[in-house]
């Protein structure tokens, strides 16, 4: 990072403002602090072993949830590499809205040893769960394909664009869990590399942050028809479940 920019952007901590330390080697600053990095958690033990949902029973053993059972037969499981909480909030916000794409760095840290062998058999392929190219346009960039370039570096896979959105789908960000799914039924469509998908690969689908899971079955309907045999979707931050009784 050059001098000028330091000096424009300051060297300040996403998660909590705190300044962090200028690196001695040249390279870019860290996007938290060590403080931040620490407060980053798994979600909850224990969890649903296939869509890694915190089941909160106080059993030491994991128990399937039954959220995912109508999930697809290829969308095998899901991970995520931080519960979506402070200041894992704070790095989605600034990869998606803010411009900071550096974030994605530590985020794949993070989701990297939840797909590393043996956790995800060989040869993979990194699959970043397509935006609208209008939101595409305004960001300048979409986020999940930084993540998936961050992660194929780190686990020395390729990135393959399989997938477009439907132009017509909107956002889930505002949309209650049960209206997800009709949400996103129709909103993926093969991409410009989907002859590249095929059952030799074990399919990792990206993301910045796992709610429901109604995005990865749709985009995962497609995906098997493109002739994909195994998913997994991997996500930064894993939503955790409202407690009993709240109303937001």
């Amino acid at each position: 990072m050059s001098g000028l920019l330091r000096f424009l952007l300051p060297l300040r901590c996403l998660g909590c403002g705190a300044h962090v330390a200028d690196p001695s080697d040249g390279g870019s600053p860290p996007a938290l602090c060590l403080d931040c990095r620490l407060r980053l958690r798994l979600p909850p033990a224990p969890r649903c072993p296939r869509c890694d949902l915190p089941r909160g029973t106080g059993r030491d053993r994991p128990v399937r949830c039954g959220r995912c059972d109508e999930w697809p037969e290829a969308l095998e499981r899901a991970v995520a590499g931080a519960a979506l909480e402070p200041p894992a909030d704070a790095l989605v916000q600034a990869l998606k809205y803010g411009g900071w794409r550096l974030a994605a760095d530590v985020m794949a840290r993070r989701m990297a040893p939840r797909l590393a062998a043996p956790g995800v058999p060989r040869p993979a392929v990194l699959v970043p769960v397509p935006t609208t190219a209008r939101r595409r346009r305004r960001r300048g960039y979409n986020q999940a394909r930084i993540l998936a370039d961050a992660l194929a570096r780190i686990l020395d896979l390729e990135v393959v664009e399989a997938l477009v959105r439907n132009p017509a789908s909107s956002s889930q960000v505002a949309l209650p869990a049960d209206q997800r799914r009709a949400n996103v039924s129709e909103a993926f469509e093969p991409g410009p590399e989907a002859h590249r998908i095929g059952a030799p690969f074990h399919t990792i689908l990206v993301d910045d942050v796992l709610t429901t899971g109604a995005t990865a079955v749709s985009a995962t309907e497609v995906l098997s028809r493109l002739g994909a045999r195994r998913v997994t979707a991997a996500a930064f931050a894993r939503a955790l479940p409202r407690p009993v009784g709240s109303s937001s």
